[in-house]
Order: structure tokens, then C-alpha cells, then sequence
């Protein structure tokens, strides 16, 4: 698919056909002064407590690079839906506005906006789908790993979900929200040629069964591939497998490769890993560690974790990379301003309040977070402003933070989190209040509506 010079990911063509008419029709009817658009999340998905911010590197790079292609223009002009002024203003465009947002790692919780916009009107409309797109996808999935990690605590976790992620890009991306929310690493390759983060891979069942003895598979793995040395035990009998990987470890230690792990994939693990370990252990093997993968979440990680099996780490692969049980944030991006006039929408279970926010957030004994207070930007409240400068006029107002930075801030804010939050198996509250200010405003805006419409 010929769509230019570029990556299918960074064209100004991943919207919806709305965004274009709209913008078509701001410029024929001169609405073009400055706005701004406010992302955030509704209510929280069922059995969440809390979210996680993740993505923002990707919408602020794609905004870096807005512009459209010739063969993008030439396309728009083939539909015939658009005039010529729309075409040149098109040909043009490049973001020149302002971002602000809460830095990735962050929690958040409902109606605290995440990031907003602030540029002309028909350039902030345009750059809706593809924002959330971008920003949703790796918060719930961030979302979804930090939770993991509340149920494993000081556990090994692993992303093993990229063969059932929705699409390249959805995998790869959960491969960084995870390790953001702070996962040992991925199995996808690519992941660690792009951002450095640790890739783990084992051995799949079906090298077991290409040999007519596992004992021998085994061996021959580990004479292959010796560093980091897992081997897979599930693939007939985990038991006495175990055994056999006690009466090879010997022979592979004079030869100086030590087996680190075993995994097992299947089965009731909390009492196969109890039996594999006392194998192990009366084998001389206690420094071999269990791993287990198999269709795992937060909560089933939980109960094992609970029970105290001699588990040391987890491969969780379809329930992280798509959030399998909560697959979706309901997640918005709504004019707030336009012309220094606050605006707000204000149908039936989708009101929202209007004008620029910052968000405010103090912190209780401990260093744990007691409560939000969501008001307008300059109406300082007590706490620490969690929205920050990104870019200004199109440019950034500081590098990007690195990866590691970001995965410190994500610890920070999970360490941070008050015990009602950390149960993964029971949805707790935290509260978020509304400022007077920004009520006061809101009374304002919609004495307005009532006398205008």
C-alpha cells in the first residue's frame, strides 16, 4: 500500500472521515482560533481501582511528524469530498500547538485529564482518533500489567502475549506498557532491538516432541543454547521430566552450563510446582528455578502467589495484551475551550466539565496518595500538579524521558498506592474532588447555554 514515505502507523489518515469533514467545515466557516481538547477517562472499567499512563512518547512523536504525503493528498482529492482550499490547507500542516500531560507511569483516576491540546481548532479536531488510539491502548494495557504486578510482588514477570496481541502494533506496544508497569521483559524480539528491553525466550513443546527422547531434546537444547538455560518440562510429564533434568544437570555442569529454569505450562501449577520442587531439591537442583506460563491473569497469579507455591516467575501472555477480561478504556477527547470561551458537553451521562484542568494531588502518611483535586489550570490547590508541559508550539519543551525513567516513575506510583488499591481481586475507591472554581465555572457555562443554546 503506497501511502509515501512513511510508516502506515504515522499517516494523518488513521481518523475518522468526521475529523476531515469538521475541518473542512471550521475553515469555510472561519472557525479557526485556538482550542482546546482534554483527553481523559469516563469511569473506571469493572474491578479496576485505578489506571495507568501510558503511550504519551508515541502520540508526541506522531505529532512530530504530521504532515501529509502526496500520495495522501492525492488520494483525498480522488474521493472528491473535499474542496481546495481544504486540499492546501492539508498540504501544509504541521502541529504547532501546545501539549500538556501527565508523564507516563502516572496513575490517574476517572475525569482527571490526561492531556490536552491547545492549537487551532481544525488542526486539535484532526488529531483526535489517532491520540487515543495511541494512548489508550498502552494505558489499559499498563493498566493491566501493573496489577500483575501488585499480585506477584518480587516475582519475575514476563510478556508472553505477542502471538495473540491484535495486530503488530498492539503487540509491540504491549511489550513497552508492560515493562513500563514494571515486567522483567518480553518475548518479542523486536521490542528489545527498539527500546532495550530485556527479551526472554525459552523452548516450545513441539522441539520436545521432534526428538524420541526428552531427555535427549533436553541436552541438545542446552548444548545449543546454554546461557539463560529454561527448559520446558510440561510437555509429557513435569514430574518426571524434573527427573530428568536432575540426571542431566550433572553432566551439563562439567561441562559449564547450568540449568537456570524450568517452566511448566499447563496443569494445576500451585501443586506441580510443589512436586517439581521437592524433586529438585532432593536432586541437589535447588538453585533451578520454576517458571510457569499457561493462560494466566492477575487474579489466578494471586491465588498461586496466596497459596505459597515455589513459584519465581510468570509468563502471562493473552490476558495481558488484550486486557483480556476489561479489553477496553472509556476514553475521550473533548473540546474544553475554544477562543478563551470554556465549552462543555452536557448529554445524558456524558456531561463533562469545561475549560483548562490541572489535576492536584496530595500525598498521606507513608507517602501514600489520599486524594485528587481536579480544578482549573491556575487555581492552585494543595498537592502536586500531575499535568505538565510537553510541547510548545509544536516543539518539545525537553527530551523524552527514557524508558527506565519512566518504569521508576510507574514503581513510585504503584508503592504509592493506599492498600484499599492494591487488591487486584476487589475494586476499591480513592477520591477525586471537584474544585468550587471549576464548578463555579461549569454553573457559568451552562447559564450560558440556557440563555444562547
Amino acid at each position: 500500500m503506497d501511502i509515501g514515505d512513511r510508516n502506515i502507523g504515522d499517516s494523518p489518515l488513521l481518523t475518522d472521515l468526521y475529523q476531515l469533514n469538521m475541518m473542512q467545515a471550521y475553515l469555510r466557516t472561519g472557525l479557526t482560533a485556538t482550542a482546546s481538547f482534554e483527553m481523559f477517562v469516563r469511569r473506571l472499567p469493572p474491578g479496576r481501582s485505578f489506571l495507568m499512563a501510558a503511550g504519551l512518547e508515541q502520540a508526541v512523536a506522531w505529532l512530530e511528524g504530521l504532515r501529509f504525503s502526496p500520495a495522501e493528498l492525492a488520494y483525498l482529492e480522488r474521493s472528491g469530498r473535499f474542496d481546495r482550499a481544504m486540499l492546501d490547507h492539508l498540504a501544509g500542516l504541521r502541529f504547532t500547538g501546545d501539549v500538556d500531560a501527565m508523564p507516563e507511569g502516572t496513575v490517574f483516576f476517572p475525569d482527571e485529564p490526561l492531556l490536552r491540546i491547545t492549537a487551532p481548532l481544525p488542526l486539535a479536531q484532526l488529531l483526535e482518533s489517532r491520540l487515543i488510539n495511541l494512548v489508550q491502548f498502552q494505558s489499559l494495557i499498563a493498566t493491566k500489567a501493573a496489577r500483575v504486578m501488585l499480585a506477584a510482588p518480587g516475582k519475575a514477570l514476563v510478556d508472553f502475549g505477542f502471538r495473540r496481541a491484535h495486530g503488530a502494533e498492539a503487540g509491540l506496544m504491549a511489550a513497552r506498557a508492560s515493562y513500563i508497569a514494571g515486567f522483567a521483559g518480553t518475548a518479542t524480539v523486536l521490542a528489545e532491538m527498539l527500546w532495550g528491553i530485556p527479551c526472554y525466550g525459552t523452548m516450545a513443546h513441539s522441539y520436545v516432541q521432534a526428538h524420541e527422547d526428552e531427555i535427549v531434546a533436553f541436552e541438545s537444547f542446552a548444548r545449543a543454547r546454554p546461557d539463560n538455560l529454561t527448559l520446558l518440562i510440561d510437555t509429557y510429564d513435569p514430574v518426571a521430566a524434573a527427573r530428568k533434568v536432575v540426571a542431566l544437570a550433572p553432566k551439563l555442569a562439567r561441562d559449564g552450563i547450568t540449568v537456570q529454569a524450568v517452566r511448566i505450562d499447563s496443569g494445576d501449577l500451585v501443586a506441580l510446582s510443589r512436586q517439581v520442587r521437592q524433586v529438585l531439591d532432593d536432586g541437589g537442583c535447588r538453585d533451578v528455578r520454576i517458571f510457569v506460563s499457561g493462560g494466566l491473569d492477575e487474579v489466578s497469579i494471586d491465588a498461586i502467589v496466596k497459596a505459597g507455591a515455589p513459584i519465581a516467575g510468570f509468563g502471562v501472555g493473552t490476558a495481558l495484551t488484550t486486557s483480556q477480561d476489561q479489553p477496553v478504556l472509556d476514553i475521550v477527547y473533548k473540546l474544553q475551550e475554544y477562543d478563551g470561551v470554556a465549552r462543555r458537553k452536557r448529554s445524558a451521562d456524558k456531561q463533562t466539565w469545561p475549560g483548562r484542568k490541572q489535576v492536584w494531588r496530595r500525598h498521606g502518611a507513608g507517602g501514600a496518595i489520599a486524594g485528587d483535586v481536579v480544578s482549573l489550570d491556575g487555581d492552585r490547590q494543595d498537592g502536586s500538579p500531575l499535568l505538565a508541559p510537553v510541547m510548545r508550539a509544536g516543539q518539545r519543551v525537553q527530551p523524552a524521558p527514557s524508558l527506565a525513567e519512566i518504569r521508576a516513575r510507574a514503581a513510585a506510583e504503584l508503592a504509592a498506592l493506599p492498600p484499599g488499591l492494591r487488591d487486584v481481586t476487589v475494586a476499591g475507591a480513592y477520591p477525586v474532588t471537584i474544585a468550587p472554581a471549576l464548578r463555579a465555572l461549569t454553573a457559568e457555562v451552562d447559564r450560558r447555554i440556557a440563555t444562547h443554546g
